[in-house]
């Protein structure tokens, strides 16, 4: 399961950020997750509630933000909304398509005090 060093690495840039802004304690975080990235929000939701304790995130709520797969098809010259990497192209159906989204995963936003 990623998602726990993926946690860690979140915890670890919070603490960074917590030094160079001056905060003490994280309410809440935003992530945004994209559709086509391998990351499981679920899983992400529950490490980062195992991992917190302790932590200046500790109790801190998780809002997670889906993000839609989108893609560039180059067989139509349209940016077309992908559910799953190596799909198909769902206006004309070919398969030469440039993924230019969903596939991310970052720190949206943050409530400290």
């Amino acid at each position: 399961m990623h998602e726990m060093s993926l946690t860690e690495g979140i915890l670890q840039m919070l603490e960074d950020q917590a030094k160079a802004q001056a905060f003490s304690r994280v309410l809440t975080i935003w992530l945004e997750i994209g559709e086509l990235s391998t990351v499981d929000p679920d899983a992400l939701t529950f490490c980062f509630e195992a991992l917190r304790s302790g932590t200046l995130a500790d109790g801190a709520r998780v809002e997670i933000i889906r993000l839609p797969g989108q893609a560039f098809c180059m067989d139509c010259a349209r940016t077309v909304r992908l559910a799953q990497r190596y799909d198909s192209c769902p206006d004309c159906g070919g398969d030469s398509l440039q993924v230019t989204g969903g596939d991310e995963m970052r720190v949206k936003e943050l409530e400290v005090e």
